[in-house]
C-alpha cells in the first residue's frame, strides 16, 4: 500500500517573522512551494517503511471460548485504503452513514479483514472463510462455544455469517441485509442456534428526495436560559436531513434460526440502538432512538424508550426508562425525579433467568425534607439533618406490571450497584460516596449480614491495562449474563487491580489478583506480576479459582505477546511470536523530566531522541502536546502516578516519534488547564502560554 501524507501548516498563538538570505532563502522558497502544491506528498523511504509496516499482524490474545481451548481474534486490514474513505457518505446529527450499504462509515473504512481461530494448548491457527474483499467485525462465540458469527460488510451490504471454529468453513446466515447504523452488532440467543439483530425492514422503499427548491426557511429557536452548549460537527440541517436520519435509522428487530437461515421479524420497525436479550432467550430490553430531533446537538443526546419486548410477539410488556432529548439546557443536568415516586435504577437481567433485577429508593413522604442521608460518609447510624430512606433490590418478573416486582434485598443507604453469583443466591453490591467504595456480599440465605470485599478510594482508570481501583472478576454465561466469578468450592472472590509505587519512574506498576474468602473476609494474594523490566498484565481468567490465566508480557525494548500461565506451578509458556516492526524507534533514546512552569505549576515532559544521539548534538525539535483538564495540582500528580516505565513503545501512524527517524528531538509536555469543575477553560489560554 502506497502511504500519503497532507502536509498543512499551523500557526499557534503568536506570529513568526522569518528572514532568509542566501541558501536558507532558497530552501525557504522550497518548503512554501511544498507547502502550496496541492497534492499527497510521500515521506522519505525509511518512514513509509515505519507507517506502512504490518502491525496489525501482531496477536493479542483475547476472546476466549466458553470452554477456554481456543481464542479468537480479528485479523486488521492496516492503513484503510484510500478508496475506502472516498466511499459516499452522508453526516447525519454526528453520524456518517455510509447510505449505499446502511451501516455506520467506520465499518465501512475501519472493519478487519480476517478472523483466526488459535489453540490455547497447542497456538495453532485456523482461518475462517470470509468473502474476498470483505471487510468483518464483531466475531461472536455461541453460548456452546460450537459456531461462531460475525457481520460481514460488502460493498452494498452488511450480512451476518456463521462459522464452524474447528474447521473455519462459513456461510451467510442472513437472508435479508443488517441495518447497522445505530446498532453495530448482534447477540446470540441462549439456545446456540438463533441469533437477535437488526435488519432491513420490508417494503422499506426509496429514501426521502431532497427538494430542490427549500421547502421552509431556516429555523432555530433560542431559549431564555443561558445554554453552554459546546460546537457539534455535522449536525442535521432541516427537516430533509432528519427525515434521512430516520430512513436510515429504522430497523426490524429480527430472531435468526442460524442453521434453517430463518428470519422471523419481531414488533414493528423502529430507531433501535440497542438490544438485550434475557438470558431465557424469551424476552429483550430494546433501547430505541425518539422524536423530536434536534439542530443543535448530536444524535447520542436524542431521546430514547428503554422497553421489555416480547420475543414471541412483538408486544411491548414494559417501558422501563425514557429519557427526553438533552439540549444542553441547564434541567438536563438538574435531577428532576419526583423523590416521591423514585425511578428504577440498574435494570438488568437476573443471571437464573428469572426476570429483572432493578435499584429502587423508598419513596418519600410528601413534604419530607431533602435526603442528605444519601450525601454522608457514615457507614451506619442515623443521618444528620433528615431521615434515611432504605434502598430496595427488587426482582421483576414477567408480565412486568405492578403486581410481578418483588423486594429481594433491603439497605439502609443508597445502593451503586448490585451483581450477582451464578445462581443469584448472593449479591455483591456497592455504595459509594464521593470517591470512597464499599463493596461487599451478601448471602440471601443471611441478608442481615455484610461481608465486605472492598472498602477503598476508587480512582479513575489510566492508559493500557491500569487502574486505580481493583475489581471483582466476573465471567459471561452461556445465556448471556455476566456474573461475578465464585471459586469452585463456593466460598471464595476474587479482586484484580494494579499496584502503583511511589517513584513510577523507578519501579513500574504490578499486577495482581487477590482472593477473598466471602465469610470470613480473609485476603490471599494469589498472583502478582514482577516489575523488574517487564509489565505483565491479565488478558483471560480461564478457570474459576483464577489459577490458569492467559498474561501479556512486555518490556521497553520486548513487543507484547501473550503467554499461559499457571498461578499453582508458576509455569509460563509463550504462545504468540510478535514482531518489532519499528526497532529504530524502539531504541529511540528517551527521557522523562519534571519541569516547574511560571506558575509553580510542576508539570512532566517526555523528550525522545534519535538512538544514534550523542549528548552535544543540536537537533531540530518538535513540540507535541495535548491539553487535559485538572481541578489542581494532586488531580494532576494522580495521572503521573501511573506512568510505565516497562511499557513497550507502541508506534501508529499519529506517533510524533516517528519524526526521530527524520533526526529530530520530540518534546511532549503535558499541558494540564488548571480550574474548578466546570470552569477549566476560564484559564485555558493563560494555562497553555
Amino acid at each position: 500500500m502506497t502511504l500519503f501524507l497532507r502536509i498543512r501548516s499551523y500557526l499557534i498563538a503568536g506570529a513568526l517573522a522569518v528572514v532568509c538570505t542566501g541558501p536558507a532563502l532558497a530552501q525557504q522558497n522550497a518548503v512554501d512551494s511544498v507547502l502550496a502544491a496541492e497534492e499527497f506528498l510521500q515521506p522519505t523511504s525509511d518512514i513509509a517503511e515505519i507507517v506502512t509496516a504490518p502491525q496489525h499482524l501482531n496477536v493479542t490474545l483475547g476472546n476466549p471460548s466458553p470452554d477456554g481451548r481456543y481464542f479468537m481474534r480479528t485479523v486488521g486490514r492496516g492503513l484503510a485504503t484510500m478508496a475506502s474513505f472516498a466511499k459516499p457518505f452522508h453526516r447525519l446529527g454526528g453520524m456518517q452513514i455510509d447510505w449505499q450499504a446502511n451501516r455506520s462509515r467506520q465499518l465501512t473504512t475501519r472493519s478487519a479483514i480476517g478472523i483466526e481461530i488459535i489453540d490455547a494448548e497447542s497456538g495453532s491457527t485456523t482461518t475462517v472463510q470470509v468473502p474476498a474483499g470483505a471487510g468483518v467485525s464483531e466475531p461472536q462465540w455461541s453460548p456452546d462455544g460450537t459456531m461462531i458469527a460475525f457481520l460481514v460488510h460488502q460493498d452494498m451490504e452488511t450480512h451476518i455469517y456463521s462459522a464452524d471454529p474447528e474447521n473455519g468453513r462459513s456461510r451467510q446466515a442472513t437472508r435479508s441485509p443488517v441495518l447497522a447504523t445505530l446498532y453495530t452488532s448482534f447477540e446470540w440467543l441462549p439456545n446456540s442456534r438463533s441469533i437477535l439483530t437488526v435488519l432491513m425492514p420490508e417494503n422499506r422503499g426509496p429514501h426521502p428526495g431532497q427538494p430542490a427548491v427549500p421547502t421552509t426557511p431556516k429555523v432555530r429557536i433560542t431559549t431564555p436560559e443561558t445554554n453552554s452548549i459546546r460546537t457539534y460537527p455535522d449536525l442535521l440541517e432541516d427537516p430533509y436531513e432528519m427525515a434521512m436520519l430516520e430512513y436510515y435509522a429504522t430497523g426490524q428487530l429480527t430472531v435468526l434460526d442460524v442453521p434453517r437461515r430463518n428470519e422471523r421479524r419481531i414488533g414493528e420497525p423502529a430507531m433501535i440502538q440497542n438490544i438485550d436479550a434475557s438470558p431465557d432467550g424469551s424476552y429483550a430490553q430494546v433501547t430505541s432512538m425518539q422524536k423530536p430531533f434536534s439542530y443543535i446537538v448530536p444524535t447520542r443526546q436524542f431521546g430514547n424508550n428503554v422497553e421489555v419486548w416480547s420475543l414471541e410477539d412483538g408486544s411491548v410488556l414494559a417501558l422501563l426508562s425514557e429519557q427526553e432529548l438533552r439540549d444542553g439546557a441547564p434541567d438536563d443536568t438538574t435531577d428532576t425525579t419526583d423523590d416521591t415516586d423514585p425511578e428504577k435504577r440498574n435494570i438488568v437481567w437476573r443471571p437464573d433467568g428469572l426476570g429483572l433485577s432493578f435499584l429502587q429508593l423508598e419513596p418519600r413522604e410528601p413534604g419530607d425534607t431533602a435526603d442528605q442521608a444519601d450525601e454522608e460518609e457514615e457507614e451506619e447510624g442515623p443521618s444528620r439533618g433528615g431521615s434515611r430512606r432504605p434502598d430496595r433490590v427488587f426482582q421483576w418478573l414477567p408480565p412486568f406490571d405492578s403486581e410481578s416486582m418483588t423486594v429481594v434485598y433491603e439497605n439502609n443507604r443508597r445502593l451503586s450497584g448490585v451483581r450477582y453469583s451464578e445462581d443469584a443466591q448472593t449479591l455483591f453490591l456497592a455504595e459509594q460516596t464521593g470517591d470512597n467504595v464499599h463493596e461487599y456480599a451478601v448471602l440471601l440465605s443471611d441478608p442481615d449480614e455484610k461481608h465486605t470485599i472492598y472498602r477503598g478510594e476508587r480512582g479513575r482508570g489510566f492508559g493500557r491495562g491500569i487502574s486505580r481501583f481493583p475489581s471483582l472478576l466476573t465471567k459471561d454465561l452461556a445465556n448471556g449474563a455476566t456474573v461475578v466469578r465464585v471459586s469452585s468450592d463456593g466460598n471464595h472472590v476474587f479482586l484484580s487491580g494494579t499496584e502503583l509505587h511511589d517513584n513510577p519512574v523507578e519501579d513500574g506498576p504490578q499486577s495482581y489478583i487477590d482472593q477473598i474468602e466471602i465469610l470470613t473476609e480473609e485476603k490471599t494474594r494469589v498472583y502478582e506480576s514482577d516489575n523488574n523490566g517487564v509489565y505483565e498484565r491479565v488478558l483471560a481468567v480461564l478457570n474459576d479459582d483464577a489459577t490458569s490465566l492467559v498474561v501479556s508480557r512486555e518490556g521497553p525494548t520486548d513487543v507484547p505477546d501473550s503467554y499461559l500461565r499457571n498461578v499453582t506451578t508458576g509455569d509460563l509458556r509463550q504462545i504468540t511470536n510478535n514482531i518489532d516492526y519499528a526497532p529504530s524507534i524502539t531504541n529511540a533514546q528517551r527521557r522523562r523530566i519534571e519541569v516547574t512552569r511560571v506558575d509553580d505549576f510542576k508539570i512532566a515532559v517526555n523528550v525522545t531522541l534519535p538512538q544514534d544521539w550523542r549528548p552535544g548534538e543540536k537537533l531540530p525539535g518538535m513540540l507535541w502536546f495535548y491539553p487535559r483538564e485538572y481541578t489542581d495540582q494532586d488531580s494532576y500528580d494522580e495521572t503521573r502516578e501511573t506512568y510505565n516505565k516497562n511499557q513497550f513503545p507502541r508506534v501508529s501512524t499519529r506517533s510524533m516519534e516517528i519524526l526521530t527517524q527524520a533526526g529530530y528531538a520530540v518534546i511532549q509536555p503535558d499541558a494540564p488547564i488548571i480550574g474548578e469543575s466546570g470552569r477549566m477553560n476560564d484559564n485555558y489560554v493563560h494555562d497553555l502560554r
